[in-house]
């Protein structure tokens, strides 16, 4: 793809202006500088930017509060007691699953630990947990605690897919290998659908197929794949995942996260679980101690634990709108290829023996995110790209991430930051 490319302004420029998404830049707020021009804003990966549409669908319930107090839960436009309902077909959408199958809810790893309560179940033959290294820190710490939750050692339970000597990103064939090698003892095979550190996207596809096959669970934490890589969870198989939504989603710090339950798990009301009174049949969720049995929901809604959080939610139904209007994952993957194929071509032309992009070059093994390893004083190197008006961010030891994000980087950006590196060598 990048023999197409050229180094010139121009051919930024022009990228541009053949550009179908290029007016959805204009409906997000974009953080300034100190002169008052946008910032090149690459940390989409970290926070995605807030859509303008937001404050409006926030104040809305601000103001249904104020005026309707809790009468607001069943009077208005968009219901809180239903509020969830929602954001579930455009989040389900994304995610390549039925509506039934998708509920946003909680926050990532509280997510993550109520899927393990209920696909996590040791036995002494089967106990153990495949995961990818390096794996987000509260994968690690949420899988680590859920195997000392059922008195087992992770030392013993636990199975990491490497890096090979001398690579950064895990071999696909070597995860295959070792769910092959260790099926007989795993419960869980649990794996990020792109990995935050390398920015490696993983073969969720074949991945699910290799675990299925031996009748291993396996579920996915989607935090860097929602929004960013199309999914197929349903098609595919999927046990489960979890993701949260601030990211690629634009829906605020901290912002509501989901989960994804298979149909044939979600509509299972007999599956064990952590229990909390929004996961119960609606049709008598209200006679409260008049019903002092769980019974779930024959839907992922089963897992719901509390009423939804709408003051967190009406940022995720403005950004939602904003992934439909764009016609969803499709066109918006097919700009985000080029740009970050775009991104490679002018590091690559830059030649710089001061650092190395470590994320896959192939475009299917990747979402929008490159990694640059630093060789030489990373952390000066972030502070002079900072300084020109770059907006990425770092990971220890000597990581920087960049992530144009299609809805609203452009070209010619991604064309100042390789000149902004290339002068700074």
């Amino acid at each position: 793809m990048s023999v197409n490319f050229s180094t010139d302004e121009d051919f930024a420029r022009q990228l541009d202006s053949e550009d179908p998404l290029c007016h959805f830049r204009e409906k997000f707020y974009l953080p300034l500088r100190k002169d008052g021009e946008p910032l090149i804003y690459f940390a989409g990966n970290s926070l995605g930017l807030m859509p303008r549409s937001a404050r409006e669908l926030v104040d809305e319930e601000l103001d249904n509060w104020a005026k309707l107090g809790v009468d607001a839960h069943l009077a208005t436009r968009t219901p809180w007691y239903t509020y969830h309902e929602a954001v579930r077909k455009p989040t389900a959408r994304l995610v390549g699953g039925k509506p039934l199958e998708v509920i946003c809810m909680n926050s990532l790893t509280v997510n993550l630990h109520l899927m393990m309560a209920t696909f996590y179940r040791p036995t002494q033959s089967r106990f153990k947990i495949l995961m990818e290294e390096p794996a987000f820190p509260s994968d690690t710490y949420a899988i680590k605690t859920q195997i000392v939750h059922h008195g087992l050692n992770p030392r013993d339970a636990l199975i990491l897919a490497r890096p090979g000597k001398n690579d950064f990103t895990v071999r696909p064939e070597d995860i295959i290998d070792l769910i092959d090698k260790h099926a007989d003892q795993l419960a869980v095979v649990m794996f990020a659908g792109v990995n935050f550190f390398t920015g490696q996207s993983f073969d969720i596809e074949k991945i699910t197929s290799a675990a299925r096959k031996r009748d291993i669970v396996v579920g996915f934490d989607l935090a860097h794949a929602i929004g960013n890589v199309p999914l197929s969870l349903h098609d595919w198989n999927v046990d489960f995942a979890v993701w949260c939504s601030y990211k690629y989603l634009n829906s605020g710090p901290g912002a509501v996260a989901g989960a994804f339950v298979h149909e044939r798990h979600a509509a299972n009301t007999k599956l064990p679980r952590l229990a909390g009174w929004f996961g119960n049949d609606p049709n008598t969720r209200f006679r409260l101690h008049l019903e002092p049995e769980f019974v779930p929901v024959a839907s992922a809604d089963g897992w719901q634990i509390s009423n939804p959080p709408i003051l967190s939610m009406a940022p995720l139904r403005a950004s939602l709108a904003v992934f439909d209007e764009a016609g969803g994952m499709e066109p918006l993957h097919a700009k985000s290829i080029r740009l970050t194929s775009y991104l490679e071509f002018l590091l690559t032309e830059i030649g710089s023996k001061k650092f190395t992009v470590i994320t896959p070059r192939e475009s299917n093994a990747r979402g929008c995110q490159l990694s640059i390893l630093a060789h030489e004083h990373p952390k000066e190197l972030l502070r002079e790209v900072e300084t020109a008006g770059v907006k990425c961010d770092f990971r220890e030891p000597n990581v920087i991430r960049v992530a144009p994000t299609p809805l609203y980087n452009t070209f010619h950006e991604v064309w100042r930051f390789g000149r902004i590196l290339a002068q700074h060598q």
